[in-house]
């Protein structure tokens, strides 16, 4: 294995990349990358670079650089001659007249992608196994998607294509050493909600615990980048008391590649050059919650983000189970060194998060911000990752669930938060994942009829959208159920991977009708 060293990592392994495949679509394009994004030529930032070259990119450079100056020169052109556009559609046709869970069996193989030799100058990295994406501009497998995604297919009985997919998240841990946002090089430079050891979990389920042997190498790899030990990623903090805690933190300071405009324009509303803003953009990207006043320093506005000053309740209780998995691992292996260093390390950290996230004057798990040494204002749907991993004690299990119905419960299932800011990830936006880890988070306490009561309201909304359109969203609106979902940097999508998932895990779980 050669290794390279890339802007956005430093000393990580490429097993199947040449020095020129790593370069990211704005080292390879440079002003004329710029050009295109900034004057919204493809409308979607990410559609440019997820774009095939049709020859040598320097050549296209270099006749860009040339032809630009020639008068009555369209830029739209050029890139139709040059480039290839890549493909949204999901090669299924839209129906209403199915049951929802005939459609959704039937678009699995929409969203179904077969392994390809890797593209020159491509900005996806290949992977070896058949995989699912979420659908829409999303062409590419995603970290944190494709848990909820897996909820559907192991309702469908797609075990193989589960399997595959963990095969998957294995082999870009061996050839990275962490598993990043999605399977393309500009997504390097971060990683999303650690759920490796759920998927795993799942998977254990399916065939037997011999599944927790044959992934552990790659469980550790997996707690190691977060850890800060397989490089300087700065994901770790450590707290007023001494103990560590993780946050989310991106490795670079520009602007995202697929989002280059929007994270400019940002920056120029906060008035400085500092490149910490880009940092922060990009971090709240690894969350996966991007973006949410859960990172605003003013709850509102996208211009005060501070991502990487948050520790955020959500990716500790991952990280707690992640070490508890660890320990399990290591006790089915009989290393009593191991399974007792991993108790240990697991044990710290549910102290940690009963010290630093629940909130006793606001009844609720909150995120923490270490700068300001306070618990954040916002509430939102990451309180309920506690219950969700059995970390919150009865009494605050109950407190919670109270909380939870007055105050985030809608017509139409659970609201993310509960400040409308027009961002995507609050008020008044539903989404699957957080529907599945508040009801399981629920049904783990006892509180059978609250947590079906969400399921009924969630599925009952999707089912309408669907049978009114014929489509499955990215997210829902759950205060208006007869409005789309907005906020965000692009419109709403269909497909939808983890909506499936998470509506046939749903409809199972409970019987409900479809």
């Amino acid at each position: 294995m050669r290794k390279f060293i890339l802007i956005l990592f430093i000393s990580l392994q490429f097993g199947r990349l040449s020095a020129q495949q790593t370069k990211t679509p704005d080292q390879l394009y440079g002003q004329l990358f710029v050009d295109v994004q900034m004057q919204n030529v493809l409308k979607d930032g990410k559609t440019f670079v997820d774009c095939l070259p049709k020859r040598n990119p320097k050549l296209i450079l270099q006749d860009y650089t040339t032809l630009k100056k020639t008068r009555g020169f369209n830029l739209e052109g050029f890139i139709g001659n040059n480039f290839i556009l890549p493909d949204t559609n999901t090669s299924v046709v839209l129906t209403t007249n199915k049951s929802v869970v005939k459609h959704i069996n039937e678009l699995w193989a929409g969203l179904e992608r077969i392994p390809a030799d890797k593209t020159a100058n491509s900005s996806l990295l290949s992977l070896p196994y058949p995989y699912i994406v979420p659908g829409g501009r999303f062409r590419e497998i995603y970290y944190w998607d494709s848990y909820f995604t897996m909820l559907g297919l192991k309702a469908s009985g797609k075990d193989e294509v589960i399997e595959n997919m963990i095969r998957n998240f294995a082999d870009l841990i061996s050839h990275y050493n962490h598993i990043p946002n999605g399977n393309r090089n500009y997504y390097l430079s971060r990683s999303q909600p650690p759920f490796f050891a759920l998927m795993i979990d799942m998977l254990a389920q399916i065939k037997n615990k011999e599944v927790y042997q044959t992934y552990l190498p790659y469980l550790e790899k997996e707690y190691a980048y977060w850890m800060d030990k397989s490089a300087p990623t700065k994901h770790v903090v450590t707290m007023p008391d001494g103990s560590k805690l993780n946050r989310y933190y991106d490795q670079l300071n520009i602007p995202r590649q697929e989002s280059y405009k929007e994270d400019v324009l940002i920056a120029r509303e906060t008035g400085t050059q500092n490149p910490q803003v880009y940092r922060d953009i990009r971090s709240a990207a690894e969350s996966g919650w991007d973006f949410s006043s859960r990172w605003f320093s003013d709850g509102t506005h996208l211009k005060t983000i501070q991502t990487t000053q948050i520790i955020p309740v959500d990716l500790n209780c991952l990280l707690y189970h992640l070490e508890s998995t660890l320990q399990k691992s290591y006790a089915l292996r009989h290393d009593a060194a191991k399974e007792k260093l991993y108790r240990g390390l697991a044990q710290k950290r549910k102290k940690s998060i009963q010290k630093y996230f629940w909130s006793g004057t606001q009844q609720w798990y909150t995120d923490y911000n270490y700068k300001t040494k306070r618990s954040s204002p916002v509430l939102s749907l990451a309180g309920m990752f506690p219950l969700f991993f059995n970390v919150a004690d009865p009494e605050q299990a109950g407190i919670a669930k109270t909380a939870l119905e007055e105050k985030f419960l809608q017509a139409g299932g659970l609201s993310t938060t509960l400040l409308n800011t027009q961002q995507q990830w609050d008020a008044p936006n539903g989404w699957a994942p957080l529907q599945w880890i508040a009801i399981t988070g629920l049904e783990n306490y006892g509180y059978h009829e609250l947590g079906k009561n969400i399921a009924t309201r969630w599925v009952d909304l999707n089912t309408r959208v669907y049978h009114n359109t014929g489509k499955l969203m990215e997210k829902y609106n759950i205060t208006d159920i007869h409005l789309i979902a907005g906020g965000g940097e692009y419109a709403s999508q269909d497909g939808f991977g983890w909506t499936n998932g998470v509506l046939l895990g749903l409809i199972k779980k409970y019987n409900l009708p479809e």
